[in-house]
């Protein structure tokens, strides 16, 4: 057997590279001029790598670094074929064309860009949300779901303090509420603001989402409020905000303490206003009172380029004053509550142009288009009995009306997530199969899809998962279907002595037991700025 050591390749290169017997096979120049015939006849064809650490001394042609840089990125996935992200990775010419026009706007220069500002305040979509007669809503984009998130659970916190303020009682012992399934920004606010994060576990019980009952046993006077999702990011269910509320209600009733809910809806947020699986549905939005604010991502199912997101208060009552500053800046006056201050304003007249260019049945279409294509690769895996499903979104809703007309109100609502692990039977017969080697087999063909184990208490069981957002078409879903029974049948042909060869050791959960001083909540990752002006929407 060889003998197994590290090899280090940039020692190799640079060793190699400056051998004095290549010397002569390079005319360089000394004068410091730049001059290229092609790209590939500049220095950085094979004299002198493009730098990684430092500034070179000299520069180089646009044409050049452009190509030496265009060809390092050609090693990146295809964005499109990356269903592990929420992320929208598709943009119509024309609103590219709109962001490229408007690149060098800076959100905090509103007095610069009056027209910019005020597309910005036409996006306070608080009309979606189910804002009531009279309240005077108020919100603002950010940089994506997590600055809405870190606002959001700002002002409950402070709402909570100026009421224990006037109620003399002890504001040290601050708290929030959460499922174990939430997104990592979540926990950030709790710990960044210093709050006592209560994560509490979601099983198979629950639909792997916040139960309502551990809210009900986890909640007191220092309960800031409650982060309700609108979309997990591990299976796509959407949490049951009316039935959380419910229970807040009573809790109130009984012992005086009025306890808040913001909805983390950063891709529900932008899908069950559209749907037909909400209509006449459980209240999740502004309709119930006890939620005070709600965040979403427009790079999201806002269908916008990664770099924008919004958070909305229902009633600016519900947004402490003392939080939001009065900036005099270059001439002019706006009101800011934001983590960030300069920004890019391309976003937001993007995410404009999405909103009036596709309206509301052009939403509602994109929408139900990414359900069925979702309910359509649950279904055919399913179909192979190599697999079972942990979303939901396939499966019929006891409670239709219509079968005649096949929409997302036939089925369970939930966003467009297909998550999906090996059948028992699967497993049985192929127990020298991992599961993750569906997930590097599949990368093998350019498809990123992850695959990881489902939050603490559930973790044994590890899921792959599946984004379906706008850009997944029918062909392309045809394709990535036939692929992933492909994959799987290579493996299930595989002789088990040459398969544990390509996937040595311990799985994905074996991995993450072994792992310690690694905080396992903090492991999982699911991709997610109240802009300079914050603007109000009387309704």
């Amino acid at each position: 057997m060889s003998l197994a050591r590290h090899v280090d390749p940039d020692q190799i290169i640079q060793a190699l590279h400056h051998d004095p017997s290549r010397a002569h096979k390079h005319h360089v120049r000394t004068d410091g001029a730049i001059s290229t015939i092609t790209p590939y006849s500049s220095r950085y064809a094979s004299q002198q790598e493009i730098s990684k650490f430092k500034i070179p001394k000299e520069g180089a042609s646009a044409d050049a670094v452009h190509q030496m840089l265009k060809d390092e990125l050609d090693l990146d996935g295809r964005p499109n074929l990356n269903l592990a992200s929420f992320v929208g990775t598709y943009m119509e010419r024309e609103a590219e064309a709109l962001m490229v026009e408007n690149l060098s706007k800076n959100m905090s220069d509103a007095d610069e860009y009056p027209a910019m500002m005020a597309m910005h305040a036409r996006c306070i979509i608080s009309h979606l949300w189910g804002v009531q007669k009279g309240e005077t809503a108020i919100g603002s984009a950010t940089t994506g779901s997590s600055e809405a998130i870190h606002l959001g659970g700002l002002a409950m916190k402070r709402r909570w303090q100026e009421k224990r303020d006037a109620e003399g009682k002890d504001k040290t012992k601050p708290n929030i509420i959460m499922g174990s399934n939430a997104q990592v920004a979540l926990e950030k606010f709790a710990r960044y603001f210093e709050v006592e994060a209560r994560i509490l576990d979601v099983t198979e019980k629950s639909k792997y989402r916040l139960d309502p009952e551990l809210v009900k046993k986890n909640i007191d006077e220092n309960t800031i409020g409650v982060f309700v999702i609108m979309g997990s990011t591990y299976t796509g269910h959407y949490e049951p905000v009316e039935e959380i509320s419910k229970i807040l209600d009573e809790y109130e009733e009984k012992t005086g303490n009025d306890i808040p809910i913001h909805v983390d809806a950063a891709s529900g947020g932008f899908i069950a206003p559209f749907t037909h699986a909400r209509a006449g549905g459980p209240k999740w939005n502004f309709e119930l009172p006890r939620v005070k604010s709600i965040n979403t991502s427009g790079h999201k199912f806002g269908l916008v380029y990664a770099g924008v997101g919004w958070i909305i208060w229902r009633d600016e009552k519900f947004l402490p004053k003392h939080l939001i500053f009065e900036l005099h800046y270059l001439g002019g006056t706006e009101e800011s509550y934001t983590l960030n201050f300069s920004r890019p304003g391309a976003q937001i007249i993007a995410q404009y142009y999405n909103l009036i260019h596709l309206g509301f049945d052009g939403f509602r279409a994109i929408m139900e288009n990414c359900l069925s294509n979702a309910r359509l690769l649950s279904k055919s895996l399913e179909a192979t009995g190599w697999y079972t499903c942990v979303s939901d979104i396939h499966r019929k809703n006891k409670d239709v009306i219509n079968e005649e007309v096949e929409t997302s109100a036939n089925y369970i609502a939930g966003l467009p997530v297909v998550a999906f692990h090996l059948s028992d039977a699967f497993k049985k017969d192929y127990s020298h199969v991992k599961q993750e080697s569906v997930s590097t087999l599949l990368r093998t063909r350019q498809y990123i899809i992850p695959n990881y184990p489902l939050p603490p208490k559930e973790e044994k069981t590890e899921i792959l998962r599946v984004v379906v957002r706008e850009s997944m078409s029918l062909d392309l879903l045809d394709r990535l279907i036939t692929d992933i029974v492909t994959v799987t049948e290579q493996l299930m042909n595989s002789d088990p002595m040459d398969l544990s060869a390509f996937q040595p050791g311990a799985t994905t959960i074996e991995k993450q037991h072994q792992s310690k001083g690694v905080d396992h909540a903090n492991k999982h990752k699911a991709h997610r700025p109240m802009s300079k002006g914050v603007h109000r929407t009387v309704c």
